[in-house]
C-alpha cells in the first residue's frame, strides 16, 4: 500500500517484487490487483455531478490469443474502448496560463462498444447527478439528453478539443502515457483495474501522505471480489 500510494504514477508488480525482495511474482501481482480493485470499489460510491465533459478514449491492450492470427483492422484489435467523464466547472475570468475549467472527479469505464445503449448505461451509472454535459456530435450521444437535462453537442475540430473538452483529454493522454511507460502488455480484461488506480489517485491528488491511510481504511471497509481470470 505504501509503495502504491507513494507517487502519483504507478509501479508494476515486477518493480514492487524487486523492492520487497520477494521471490515469487504471482502473489505480488495478485495483491496489487486486489488493491486496485478496492480503489475502484471505493470510487463507485461517488457519482459525477454538476457540469461534466464526456468522450471516449482508446487504450493499447494485448491482442487476445484467439485473434492473433486474424488480419488487423488498422489497429482495432490493439485498442480497448473507454468512456471517460470528468466534472468540469467553468472558471470565469481565469488567470493567465490557467485552464478555463476546474476539474473535479474523474471516471473511466472500459466498454465493449460505442452504441447508444452502452453510453446511456454508463451515464446513468456514473453521472446520475450531472445537470449539464459537453460532448462532440457523435451519434452515440444522441440520447444523453434523456438522462442529463442540458446536453451541449458540437462538431469539435482536432485543434479545439483541448479547449472544449480539456480535462477528459488530459486524463486520456496522461493515463495512456503512464500505462505505456510502466507496463509492457496489458490484457484487455485487466485494463479496468489499471484505470481504477489512475482515477483513484487523480480524484485524491491533493491528499498527499494521507492517501495511504485512505487506502488502508477502504481495504478493511469493502469486500474484495477480485478474481484471476484463468485462460
Amino acid at each position: 500500500m505504501h509503495i502504491l500510494t507513494s507517487t502519483k504514477k504507478s509501479f508494476s508488480a515486477k518493480e514492487i517484487q524487486r523492492q520487497l525482495g520477494h521471490k515469487r511474482y504471482a502473489p505480488i501481482w495478485h495483491m496489487v490487483h486486489k488493491l486496485r480493485k478496492i480503489m475502484g470499489t471505493r470510487d463507485e460510491q461517488y457519482v459525477l455531478a454538476g457540469r461534466i465533459e464526456l468522450d471516449e478514449g482508446y487504450f493499447s491492450t494485448e491482442i487476445p490469443a484467439d485473434e492473433k492470427d486474424k488480419p488487423l483492422k488498422r489497429g482495432s484489435q490493439k485498442k480497448s474502448k473507454v468512456i471517460v467523464m470528468a466534472e468540469s466547472e467553468v472558471v470565469e475570468s481565469p488567470k493567465p496560463g490557467k485552464k478555463p475549467r476546474r476539474v473535479g472527479y474523474l471516471k473511466m469505464k472500459v466498454i465493449d462498444d460505442l452504441t447508444k445503449e452502452t453510453i446511456n448505461k454508463c451515464v446513468k451509472e456514473l453521472a446520475s447527478d450531472a445537470t449539464e454535459v459537453d460532448t462532440d456530435d457523435s451519434t452515440s450521444y444522441t440520447e444523453i439528453k434523456n438522462y442529463i437535462p442540458n446536453h451541449n453537442s458540437q462538431v469539435i475540430p482536432k485543434d479545439k478539443v483541448g479547449e472544449i473538452l480539456p480535462w477528459v483529454h488530459i486524463a486520456i493522454s496522461n493515463a495512456n502515457r503512464q500505462l505505456l511507460n510502466t507496463y509492457h502488455d496489458i490484457k484487455p480484461e485487466y485494463l479496468q483495474s489499471y484505470l481504477d488506480e489512475f482515477c483513484y489517485k487523480f480524484n485524491r491528488r491533493y491528499f498527499g501522505e494521507s492517501l495511504f491511510n485512505r487506502l488502508l481504511f477502504a481495504s478493511v471497509s469493502y469486500k474484495n471480489d477480485f478474481r484471476y481470470k484463468y485462460g
